[in-house]
C-alpha cells in the first residue's frame, strides 16, 4: 500500500512502526462552533483510511482530538456570558451528532480533550526548557525556533525567509519573531491551571503533540489533517516533538485538499458557509460522506447543490442494487453457484481487486467508487430470479464489504409503527401455533430494520436501536 507523504512529497510504501498495528492521529475541531463541510472532509477521508486498514487486517488505534481551550473559545464564552467548559460541552455534543450522521463511529475512536492533559503538557514543556529549547518570560513560555534542526521541512518553508518576512512582533519578550507560545500566562477571567511558571494555559500547538505522544507513542505512523494545518500547526508540532524526543514525530503526513462552495472560498461574509447541520436539513449526511469520497482526497473539491443532487442520485442507485439483491435472496432457488455463474464470479472478483488496488494507491476513493458502480452494472444485467442463492449471496456480501470500507449503504428503511405492531401480532400467532420457524423469521426481519423485541410477562415490548 502506498500513501502520499507530505513530508517527502512522494508516494511511499506504508510500513507501520509495529507490524500489524497502525497508530493514527487526526487533528480534530476546536469546539467553539458547529463543524462545516470543510471540517468534515479530513474526518471522512481518514476514517475511510482507518476502515481500509481494518479491512486489511490491521489493528488500528485512531485518535481525533478536541481542542477545548483556545482564544476563540474564550471569546465565545465572554460574548455569551458563559464558561469555556459549557461552550465545549455544547459543541462536542453537536459534533458527535454530526459524526454519527457521517458514519464516523462504526469503530472505536479516541476523542481526547486538551484540558485532560495539562499535567503531561507541563511535563513536556519542562523537558524542552531543560534542553534549552524553550524559555520562560514572566509566566509566558516560548519555543526557541532556532533549536529545531530542520524547521520548515514539512511545509518546505525556509526559516530565514520566514524570519525576514515576519512582521515586527509587538511582544518584545520573544527572542525570535518565529518563536511560538507553549504556555500562556493567566489573564483575568480566563481559565487557567497551575504550572512551574505560574497559572496559565497551554498554547495550541503543544496540545496535539502531547496528546499524540501520550496516547500513541513518541513516533506515530500517520498524522493527518487539512492542508491548511500544514503550516504553522503541523510544522510546530514536528519542531517541538522531535526536539524533545530526538526521533521522528510521525512517519507519514497526510493532508487533504480544500473545499470551495460554488467555486468560491467558503466564507460567512459571502453567505456560502455551510455547517454539517445546514447540509443535514436538505440531505441525509451519508450523501455528504459519499460526496467527500467522490474525488481524490488531495484534490480540491467544489460543493454545490447541483453536485449534491447528483451524488444523492448516485448513492440511490447503489441502494437500489442493494435492495434488489436482498429481495432476490428471498426469491431465488437455494442452490450452489452453477457453471454459468462462475465467469460472473470472476468478473465480480476482478472489480473487487480493482477497488482494493485503487484504495492501496494513496486512498483513491474516486476510482474505487467507479469500480463499485461497474460491479453494480454487472449485477443489474446478470442477476435475476433464475440465479442461484449462493451466487446472489456472494454478490451481495462482496458489495457490502466494499461499501463498509467507504462507510456507505448503512441506512435502514424506516418501518412504521403500524407495520411493527402487525408483524408482532403475526409472530404472536405463530408462537401460539408452535410455528417457531416463522416466529424467528419475523424477529429477524424486525431486527434488520432496527427493531428489537423483548418477550415479557406483560406481552411483547419493542424498541428502535
Amino acid at each position: 500500500m502506498k500513501l502520499y507523504n507530505s513530508l517527502t512529497r512522494k508516494k511511499e510504501e506504508f510500513i507501520p512502526v509495529t507490524e500489524g498495528h497502525v497508530n493514527m492521529y487526526n487533528c480534530g475541531p476546536t469546539v467553539y462552533n458547529y463543524i462545516h463541510v470543510g471540517n468534515a472532509r479530513p474526518l471522512v477521508v481518514f476514517d475511510t483510511l482507518r476502515r481500509f486498514f481494518i479491512y486489511k487486517g490491521y489493528n488500528v488505534k485512531f485518535v481525533v482530538n478536541f481542542t477545548d481551550i483556545d482564544d476563540r473559545m474564550i471569546d465565545k464564552a465572554n460574548d455569551e456570558g458563559t464558561t469555556v467548559q459549557k461552550i465545549a460541552e455544547r459543541y462536542i455534543e453537536a459534533f458527535m451528532e454530526d459524526a454519527k450522521g457521517l458514519n464516523l463511529y462504526d469503530y472505536e475512536t479516541i476523542n481526547p480533550r486538551a484540558t485532560q492533559f495539562i499535567s503531561q503538557i507541563v511535563e513536556f514543556i519542562e523537558g524542552l526548557i531543560e534542553k534549552g529549547a524553550a524559555y520562560n518570560v514572566d509566566g509566558n513560555v516560548y519555543f526557541n525556533i532556532s533549536s529545531a534542526k530542520d524547521y520548515g521541512k514539512l511545509s518546505k518553508k525556509k526559516l530565514e525567509d520566514l524570519i525576514s518576512g515576519a512582521r515586527v512582533d509587538i511582544n518584545e519578550e520573544k527572542r525570535n519573531p518565529m518563536d511560538f507560545a507553549l504556555w500562556k500566562k493567566e489573564k483575568e477571567g480566563e481559565p487557567s491551571w497551575d504550572s512551574p511558571w505560574g497559572k496559565g494555559r497551554p498554547g495550541w500547538h503543544i496540545e496535539c503533540s502531547v496528546m499524540a505522544k501520550t496516547l500513541l507513542g513518541e513516533t506515530i505512523d500517520i498524522h493527518s489533517g487539512g492542508e491548511d494545518l500544514q503550516f504553522p500547526h503541523h510544522e510546530n508540532e514536528i519542531a517541538q516533538s522531535e526536539t524533545l524526543n530526538n526521533k521522528p514525530f510521525a512517519n507519514y503526513w497526510l493532508h487533504n485538499g480544500m473545499i470551495t462552495v460554488d467555486n468560491q472560498k467558503m466564507s460567512k461574509s459571502l453567505g456560502n458557509f455551510f455547517t454539517i447541520k445546514d447540509v443535514g436539513k436538505e440531505y441525509d449526511l451519508e450523501v455528504l460522506r459519499f460526496f467527500l469520497l467522490s474525488a481524490h482526497y488531495r484534490s480540491p473539491m467544489n460543493f454545490s447543490r447541483e453536485v449534491m443532487n447528483q451524488t444523492q442520485n448516485a448513492l440511490e442507485r447503489l441502494y437500489n442494487s442493494k435492495k434488489n439483491l436482498e429481495y432476490l435472496m428471498d426469491k431465488v432457488e437455494n442452490r450452489e453457484i452453477d457453471e454459468d455463474e462462475k465467469p460472473l464470479v470472476d468478473e465480480i472478483n476482478n472489480y473487487k481487486d480493482k477497488f482494493i488496488e485503487s484504495m492501496e494507491d494513496d486512498i483513491n476513493t474516486a476510482d474505487a467508487i467507479a469500480y463499485l458502480f461497474e460491479m453494480v452494472k454487472l449485477y443489474n444485467t446478470h442477476i435475476n430470479e433464475d440465479s442461484s442463492k449462493d451466487f446472489v449471496k456472494y454478490a451481495y456480501n462482496t458489495m457490502m464489504d466494499l461499501a463498509k470500507i467507504l462507510g456507505i449503504l448503512t441506512r435502514r428503511d424506516e418501518i412504521l409503527e403500524s407495520e411493527i405492531l402487525e408483524l408482532i401480532e403475526k409472530r404472536t400467532e405463530a408462537r401460539k401455533n408452535k410455528n417457531y420457524k416463522l416466529s424467528d423469521e419475523i424477529r429477524d426481519i424486525l431486527k434488520e430494520k432496527g427493531i428489537i423485541l423483548e418477550d415479557t410477562k406483560d406481552g411483547v415490548k419493542w424498541k428502535r436501536v
